[in-house]
């Protein structure tokens, strides 16, 4: 597996930045559409979702703490109506970061094993031993941490909230080790995965996304 995340930069546009495959969760959804385009002289990530559910995914292999940084930059140039309704849901998001690491899954409860196979089943594809996203939400202020409500092992970290960043660049920089050990209280294990997601499926309603380069740094300078 890579030790660095493929930087979307680097790709020619008018497909899916090299080494990034399609993440489906729900096999009957609609596709939100991912494609590499040209904005201000770079090449950037365009997500745009109609009534879609699904994301993109890159496996790694890198130790979180020797790379804890994480750097990426997302802008949002629509929103639904209703999607912060949806939010509370832990459901529709313009723009998310997901992060996927490895651990002893023997270890979980019993109902969370079963999850997980559960989860196998219907996708197709492993879940990792824990989830941790970074998401704007319409509601709920920067900093705030959720839980998802199907299962313990996805979290959630709030890095934007509102309405009024909506059509400008926004970077981002956070310390992965830092915020997992706040989410779980645990330190993480290796990180196996690098993805994002843009969705509308819940409400219906169409949403878009530019995403600039994510990368996992051993410095925050």
């Amino acid at each position: 597996m890579p030790e660095r995340v493929t930087t979307f930069s680097a790709g020619p546009t008018g497909g899916l930045p090299q080494g990034w495959k399609p993440m489906v969760i729900f096999k009957n959804k609609k596709r939100t559409d991912y494609n590499l385009v040209k904005e201000e002289d770079r090449t950037v990530l365009h997500a745009l979702s109609s009534s879609a559910s699904s994301g993109l995914m890159q496996q790694v292999s890198i130790d979180p703490q020797h790379r804890p940084w994480l750097r990426w930059q997302w802008k949002i140039g629509s929103l639904g109506e209703q999607i912060a309704q949806a939010q509370d849901l832990m459901e529709d998001t313009p723009a998310r970061i997901i992060l996927g690491f490895d651990g002893d899954k023997g270890e979980l409860s019993f109902s969370e094993q079963i999850l997980f196979e559960t989860a196998k089943i219907i996708t197709g594809h492993d879940f990792p031993y824990a989830t941790l996203m970074y998401e704007w939400h319409g509601k709920e202020p920067a900093g705030t941490v959720r839980q998802s409500k199907r299962s313990s092992r996805i979290r959630s970290l709030v890095v934007e909230s509102g309405s009024g960043t909506v059509g400008k660049w926004r970077d981002f920089e956070r310390n992965i080790v830092e915020d997992f050990e706040r989410a779980y209280g645990e330190k993480p294990g290796r990180l196996i995965g690098v993805g994002i997601i843009t969705d509308s499926d819940y409400t219906g309603e169409t949403v878009e996304t530019w995403y600039g380069d994510i990368r996992l740094l051993s410095q925050n300078k």
